[in-house]
């Protein structure tokens, strides 16, 4: 009796993980930055509900070849982490935390990646 006891709840334990989703992929929130466009403007950039683990190059400043955006700020739930360079790579980078993350225009950057 016990043993179909234990087989009834091992099922029902499986078939309960199958119905319940997984955790989600992506960060929830906005992530902003500030860059200047080839004309010489100032323009913000920004990120909904971006993708995380997995890096990001940033819209119109993820090549080395343009000048690096600055003043970032996180509004997502997780943590973000800048880089100086695509791809996020080097050894210049910095991590912004959850909500309330921010940096100044000396923090610059081209692309990020979502803990």
């Amino acid at each position: 009796m016990r043993f179909r006891t234990f087989t009834a709840a091992v099922v029902s334990g499986l078939a309960l993980l199958a119905v319940v989703p997984g955790s989600a992929s992506a960060a929830e929130g906005q992530f902003r930055y500030t860059y200047r466009t080839a004309e010489g403007y100032e323009a913000s950039g920004y990120l909904n509900d971006p993708g995380s683990g997995r890096c990001i190059n940033l819209r119109g400043v993820g090549s080395d070849a343009l000048p690096p955006g600055y003043s970032p700020k996180n509004r997502t739930d997780r943590t973000a982490t800048v880089f100086l360079h695509a791809n996020c790579v080097g050894d210049e980078y910095f991590s912004l935390r959850p909500h309330t993350g921010g940096g100044s225009e000396r923090l610059k950057v081209r692309s990020v990646l979502f803990s």
